[in-house]
């Protein structure tokens, strides 16, 4: 989300996927042989909880502020851990059922909104955006809710205008409407026509914001609250309208501008929020400015249920979920590789294929993963984003990555490729 890439690698995989990648060829048939220890179940007795813990410790001694890890591998025993340094526990102790920001995880939710429109018959697919926002979209007339969906719009994405800067860096507390967000994106030309290629663009996300307000009449806030969070009990999710958070939540943070790696840019460097321990705690951020993209609060265990409904056709008819998991291609050189749905993404592992999305804006980095069914749920959240937005801490970078590993084939029930 935050955004997904900078300008250089805007069309990159999200972090999850490239930091997968970074381990293993993903997509390729070498994974197999490479891993073939992954085909075989984990024993039955087999407690991954002392690996997972071990895990994200060694991340928080990597330099992660704060880790927060559940794992459900259907068998009816979540594993749910909470890691933090100690120099964070005089703001909060934290917790696994603790609030967090999701970034663009949202987008998941949102696609949500949008399929359930579509199968009341109120919006379609293949509806072109000026259909509901006439005039509002350069080229309005051949890209369509689909195409904003699933990031083949062309459009340029918001989140790489410097009129968004401040508000990412908690100095600007101004309130971003979808329209707003909107209207930034669409002042810079596209990247491509419509349907020409894939590249990741939160300005889709705004305009599909703006097009579920404009149909139902509704604010997008209280159509997830009462579409979504209500109807599936999610007590602590919700699309954040402020800074404010509605229950204890985990505390984000960023190294101070002295100790940031060299990797981020200048233009990125002046982080608001109270300093400590080489540190800026971001937490007071108001997320407006991720909007339909990346405002959603939640938790692991209300995203674990969201992902469970979602899966499982609770939340939409078959023919809308059939929709939401028909991928194109995120990297035309691997036709067969990752694949981005109807905001949703999809890839190849070791231990199994999965199905989520990542999300990230200072102070918070979360991957959300379930397999096909929604019996199986992973999240992690580390409390710090940076490292992974703009790079430049490989050892972080490693640790990160053996976790997320571990994570992926717990929640698959398999055994952890090189676990010891």
């Amino acid at each position: 989300m935050y955004p997904c890439d900078v300008p250089s690698r805007r069309a990159a995989r999200p972090r999850w996927l490239r930091a997968f990648t970074a381990a293993v060829p993903v997509g390729s048939l070498a994974v197999a042989a490479l891993f073939p220890a992954a085909a075989t179940a984990r024993p039955a007795g087999d407690d991954p909880r002392a690996l997972l813990s071990r895990l994200a410790r060694d991340v928080v001694a990597a330099g992660a502020p704060g880790v927060i890890v559940r794992v459900d591998d259907g068998r009816g025993r979540p594993v749910e851990i909470a890691e933090q340094a100690a120099w964070t526990a005089r703001d909060h102790v934290l917790k696994a059922g603790d609030e967090f920001r999701m970034g663009s995880n949202t987008k998941t939710m949102v696609a949500v909104l949008v399929l359930r429109l579509v199968g009341e018959g109120r919006l379609a697919l293949t509806d072109p955006v000026d259909k509901w926002l006439p005039g509002k979209v350069p080229g309005g007339g051949t890209i369509t809710l689909r195409m904003l969906l699933n990031h083949t719009s062309g459009l340029y994405d918001y989140t790489d205008d410097p009129a968004l800067r401040a508000s990412m860096l908690g100095r600007d507390r101004r309130r971003w409407t979808p329209e707003k967000l909107l209207a930034v994106g669409v002042r810079h030309a596209p990247l491509f026509a419509p349907g020409a290629k894939w590249s990741y663009s939160n300005t889709g996300y705004a305009a599909l914001g703006a097009v579920l307000e404009k149909v139902t009449g509704t604010s997008l806030a209280d159509l997830l609250r009462d579409r979504i969070a209500r109807p599936l009990g999610l007590d602590h999710t919700y699309y954040a309208t402020g800074p404010a958070w509605r229950g204890p939540h985990a505390r984000g943070y960023e190294p101070d501008a002295a100790h940031l790696p060299s990797a981020v840019p200048a233009a990125f460097r002046r982080l608001a929020g109270p300093r400590h321990d080489g540190h800026v705690d971001v937490s007071g951020h108001d997320p407006g400015w991720g909007g339909p993209a990346g405002a959603v609060v939640s938790t692991t265990r209300d995203w674990s249920r969201f992902h469970a409904a979602l899966m499982s056709g609770e939340l939409l008819p078959a023919a809308q979920l059939a929709q939401l998991r028909t991928t194109v291609p995120m990297d035309p050189r691997e036709p067969d590789g990752p694949g981005y749905g109807l905001g949703i993404q999809t890839g190849a592992h070791p231990c199994g294929t999965f199905w989520g999305h990542d999300g990230g804006m200072p102070g918070y980095l979360t991957t959300n993963l379930t397999d096909r069914t929604g019996k199986r749920t992973a999240t992690v959240l580390i409390s710090a984003e940076y490292w992974a937005e703009f790079g430049g801490d490989p050892k972080l970078a490693k640790a990160a990555q053996a976790l997320q590993m571990a994570v992926t084939c717990t929640m698959f029930g398999k055994p952890v490729p090189g676990a010891s």
